[in-house]
């Protein structure tokens, strides 16, 4: 018996294994720094460099084939742009985009080496972070929340499709 899919098919398939791969290992960033922080301050440039290199490698290129996918099935599919639930994912990802791209990547390119100076400055002694990383960490969390409740809200949105 020979497995038939369409071309439309893949398209699903890419779409949420992209959403899985890109968007699965982000959620797990929320507890990296209060756990590195319970173990040892001294953790945290290893939490910048994993949330860096998650957002660059799994993200962002989870999003592009995300955009990419969902034109697709948008041409392909019985849908159209001015659908709300359609409309409202897509403001979605473009702002998560805009999130990856101009806070998150850019804020752990920061805040690791910032965070390193402070511990190479703490020497062997008890390390107090600076106020600034404080705060830009208390942000950074406050982003990485509502960023997941965003892609949750796209989820329902895509399974539900309020308004059909």
């Amino acid at each position: 018996m020979p497995v038939a899919i369409t071309s439309y098919e893949f398209s699903v398939f890419l779409h949420i294994t992209a959403v899985m791969v890109g968007f699965g290992a982000t959620f797990a960033e929320s507890v990296m720094f209060p756990v590195a922080m319970k173990l040892n301050a001294r953790h945290l440039p290893y939490v910048h460099r994993l949330q860096l290199t998650i957002n660059q490698f799994f993200a962002l290129p989870g999003l592009v084939v995300v955009i990419a996918t969902g034109f697709y099935q948008v041409s392909e599919g019985n849908w159209e742009f001015g659908d709300f639930w359609l409309s409202a994912t897509f403001a979605i990802v473009i702002l998560i985009a805009g999130l990856l791209l101009f806070y998150f990547i850019p804020a752990d390119r920061k805040l690791g080496p910032m965070v390193e100076r402070e511990l190479a400055g703490a020497g062997d002694g008890e390390v107090v972070l600076s106020q600034e990383y404080q705060r830009a960490t208390m942000r950074g969390g406050i982003a990485g929340t509502l960023t997941g409740v965003l892609l949750i809200v796209a989820v329902f949105l895509m399974v539900d499709k309020p308004g059909l």
